[in-house]
Formats: C-alpha cells, structure tokens, sequence
C-alpha cells in the first residue's frame, strides 16, 4: 500500500520545505521542526505576507497586541502563525515583543481608529494611532476621560471596551466600516477586504471567523436550503467574495467595484458579480461563528 501524505492548507499551516512547527512533526516533511515563540505586536498593525519582501502583496494583518506565534525570526521578517485566526505568513520583526515582556490586554479599541497621547489632553498632539480591535493593556488610571495605558500613553477612554464586551448586532458593526478604502488584505477601517470586513464585523460581536472568504464559507453559521427566505445578518458567498446582508434585499462588502466599503442593493451586485455561490446563517446567539 502506498502511503500518502494528508495535505493542509499552507494559508494555515506552519510548514515549509526547511522548517515546520513542532507540532507538525509526524504529518509533514521538513528539514527541522522548531517550537514557537508568542510574541505580541505592539506596532498598530503589521502587514503579513507569503514572502519576506516588502514589495509583496499583502494577505493580511496582525493588529496591535494581538498575538503571533514565531517559528523562525531571521533577517528582520518573523515567519508564523496568527493566534486570532490561524493565517500563517511573514511580518516585518519590529514590533513583535515576547509575550513575557508585553502586560496582558484588558480592553480593546471600539473606535473606527483612535489617537495615541503622551497626555491626558485633546489638545495635545498624537503620537500614533491604533485601530479597531486593537488590544491594549490598561493602569486604572484615568484622568480627563482618558485612560493611562501601560506604556505611559493615552487614549480617550470612550474609545474603549472590556475585552469581553461585544456589539450585539454584527451589522450595524460592519456599517462601522462604511465608506473605509477597499484593501486586499486590509483589516482595517484604513483599508479592508471582503472577508477582512466580515472577520471583523464578527469579532465585534464575539464571534470567531477565518481569514478568507472560502475558509469562512466551508465553516461558518449553516447552508441556506433552497427556497429558503433570506434574513439581515445571513452572508452571502460568491467565488472569492463575501458579503452581509442588510436585509434580505440589501447588501454590505468590500469590493473592487466600489473600491471601498459600500452598501447596495442585492440584485445590483447580482447583475455585476454573478448568481451567488451559496447563502449561510449564523447563529443568534453570541458565541463562535465557527459553532
């Protein structure tokens, strides 16, 4: 009996031909095998890529203090796996810091984007800024409505929410995106993709997702029965492109067309794109989209 070799996706699979993460010892083949390391970013966000090239495109981000597995940390480009979504790839190092090094987060940014300020002042100049879903760790201390963060700056503390606060209505949270800038790869209000904008739109809402539309189509909520009444909050799936339904005629995504994130009517994007591959729901209730 030849003996085969299951295969696994490389979007989400530590693997390369000269190093593998350890616990991928026994089911790929590589040179060597290495532990990973959990660093934290403390940048606003990093571009993650298949190659360690600044001129590639991007596939996708790490956001500030979300965590990245590093398996290998080599001519200033870490090489690993996302810890939000699983989405393996290359990051500029700058930035990653030892998770022993970083405070845990207790909250997260709510705002579209928010400023950094070396004082609890709104008329103090910024020194940086970071986006939506940001995770930051928090002193107690605020002063003027702005709250200390643990690195001695500040952020307006309307701009921020327990970790384990969630948006009941991932809808109107991905009308928070409306109008942000078409990014391929982008998870951000300053640029965002089809599935970057419903990863995030659900994570508001405390629900996890995958990173591209045909891992979020093959996991997520159920396949719509045929004849079966469209709902708001179902999402709809056509050949590398997602979109939210605002109602069961209406649409939000991130699209090419638009270059940007727009609402429409369903049929509109109908005529242009295509029949649609397949329809999903989600759950109601607030836990893991992947349930």
């Amino acid at each position: 009996m030849v003996k085969t070799t299951p295969k696994f996706d490389p979007r989400l699979t530590p693997a390369r031909p000269d190093l593998a993460a350890s616990w991928l010892k026994g089911k790929v083949e590589a040179a060597r095998f290495a532990e990973g390391e959990k660093r934290i970013l403390l940048g606003p966000f990093a571009a993650l890529t298949r190659v360690p090239d600044a001129s590639a495109p991007l596939d996708s981000m790490v956001l500030y203090g979300e965590p990245f597995e590093v398996y290998e940390d080599k001519n200033g480009w870490v090489w690993g796996r996302s810890g939000v979504d699983g989405y393996v790839g290359y990051a500029p190092a700058a930035g990653f810091l030892s998770a022993a090094e970083v405070p845990e987060p207790t909250h997260k940014v709510t705002a579209a984007t928010t400023h950094l300020y070396p004082l609890p002042k709104a008329r103090c100049y910024p020194v940086g800024a970071l986006p939506r879903l940001a995770r930051v760790a928090l002193t107690g201390r605020v002063e003027n409505a702005f709250a200390e963060l643990a690195d001695g700056l500040w952020i307006p503390q309307v701009h921020l929410a327990a970790l384990d606060a969630y948006e009941p209505d991932y809808v109107l949270s991905a009308y928070g995106f409306l109008g942000a800038p078409y990014l391929w790869g982008g998870r951000t209000a300053a640029g965002v993709d089809c599935s970057g904008l419903a990863q995030m739109a659900l994570a508001m809402a405390g629900m996890d997702a995958p990173r591209d539309s045909d891992l979020q189509e093959a996991a997520l909520g159920r396949a719509l029965e045929s004849g079966e009444k469209l709902r708001r909050g179902d999402l709809v799936f056509w050949p590398g492109h997602v979109g939210i339904l605002t109602s069961p005629r209406g649409l939000i995504h991130a699209n090419g067309h638009h270059m940007a994130v727009a609402a429409e009517p369903l049929r509109d994007a109908i005529d242009r794109i295509g029949t649609p591959r397949s329809y999903r729901r989600l759950p109601l209730r607030r836990r893991s989209a992947l349930d």
